[in-house]
């Protein structure tokens, strides 16, 4: 059967460079890192005491005020973000019965769902009771809730589902919501991914497993993928979405196609519950699967946003799986965009798949910041600097904890 092809038509961006994605892009472009120490809460007694935690977030207008009080952060992330893709699809929000609303859905990821709420609330019932939980307990922090509510006020009724495969999460939504699109189920797809990570269990839970690195003496310099000197993550958080659409939508519609989704794959390690398979074959089998998916070659591939989250055994493991497909990597820009965001966990994907449509559309990659003294085994060409270039295709990957695995490949719209 042949399939429909999709498009890319909106974006939008929750960060630590704020919720708008050309400054979001602008800030990546210019290298800067969004690593701070963390004011919120206490956390002087904690190994690690920074992350990139999202700045400058106002709901404003997209979110009911009184909601806004009660939602978990990565409810109100996803909401905004959501709703300004589907604004820069030139879809009014408030006039969305003029879409067919039966064939709207939404997918959009997260990898643990409102921990502040739950924390909260387990602090609640510890000191006060159970009768001090909140009834909006459960709806809150669950991770399909950011797309229920989000269904509930555009009145999308087509798939709604969230896709929960930690800091795979996004990939994962933004490959399920297009498949639906090629199947002919739906003619447009909210996705993307979401996490609000930045608060005390959820520091405390990366610190416990010592994923993090412990450069507090120097936040911004602390996530440094592929570099020697690597020491772990910078925790993040934020939520990066897509709005696809089949190509005959979005023609009809008339609307600018800013990059077209070729194909995505997954798998898994089947290995360990937090290291990455020492071989790299999981990496590769989801790499191959992808580009047999968008029937494409590996030699059409020139630019990879890598996972690359600056851990010592998961950096170079990517490298390795990655060779195995990409024999030529010297003709391949590669860059990390977690050098500069931290990793956003659930959401890092979503924000990688903006940040590549974006190079997309200016023909402009954005650097890797922190790259001082790389391994040995990094061949492929890491530009230190905002580097031209018309891409052809570009793959961005993802991994997440339990060894799953995901690729998706992303072009120029050529009609």
């Amino acid at each position: 059967m042949d399939r429909q092809r999709v498009v890319v038509t909106g974006l939008g961006a929750v960060s630590c460079f704020g919720s708008d994605v050309d400054i979001f892009y602008r800030a990546l472009l210019e290298g800067r890192s969004g690593a701070k120490f963390i004011d919120t809460f206490p956390c002087e007694e904690y190994p690690t005491r920074f992350g990139a935690p999202v700045q400058h977030f106002d709901p404003g207008s997209y979110l009911d005020k009184k909601q806004s009080r009660r939602v978990d952060p990565f409810i109100a992330y996803a909401v905004v973000a959501a709703k300004k893709a589907l604004e820069h699809a030139s879809i009014d929000i408030f006039q969305t019965a003029r879409l067919n609303l039966h064939r709207c859905g939404i997918i959009i990821g997260s990898g643990m769902g409102g921990m502040a709420i739950y924390s909260e609330n387990v602090q609640a019932l510890v000191e006060r009771g159970h009768h001090r939980v909140s009834p909006f307990f459960i709806p809150y922090i669950i991770t399909n809730m950011a797309g229920g509510l989000l269904g509930i006020d555009l009145g999308f009724m087509g798939p709604n589902y969230s896709i929960s495969t930690a800091c795979a999460s996004a990939n994962h939504s933004i490959i399920a919501a297009a498949s639906h699109i090629q199947r002919g189920e739906a003619d447009l797809m909210l996705c993307g991914g979401v996490e609000a990570s930045m608060n005390p269990i959820g520091l405390a839970g990366f610190c416990a497993i010592k994923a993090l690195s412990k450069r507090n003496d120097a936040p911004e310099a602390a996530s440094r993928p592929w570099d020697r000197g690597r020491d772990g993550f910078v925790i993040g958080e934020g939520c990066g979405t897509l709005v696809l659409e089949s190509l005959d939508h979005a023609l009809k519609r008339g609307v600018p196609i800013l990059a077209e989704y070729l194909g995505g794959a997954t798998s898994c390690d089947a290995y360990h519950i937090t290291e990455p398979r020492s071989d790299g074959e999981g990496v590769a089998l989801c790499l191959r699967r992808a580009l047999a998916d968008a029937a494409i070659a590996p030699e059409r591939v020139n630019h990879i946003s890598a996972h690359a989250t600056a851990t010592l055994a998961g950096d170079m493991v990517e490298i390795q799986a990655l060779k195995k497909v990409f024999h030529n990597p010297t003709s391949i820009a590669i860059n990390a965009i977690k050098s500069m965001i931290g990793h956003p966990l659930g959401a890092a994907a979503g924000l990688a798949a903006v940040a590549i449509v974006k190079a997309i559309m200016e023909g402009v990659i954005h650097p890797t910041i922190n790259l001082n003294d790389p391994e040995e085994e990094l061949t492929f060409f890491a530009p230190k600097q905002a580097h031209a270039m018309q891409i052809d295709v570009a793959l961005s990957d993802a991994f997440g904890f339990g060894g799953h695995n995901s690729a998706l490949l992303l072009a120029p719209y050529k009609p």
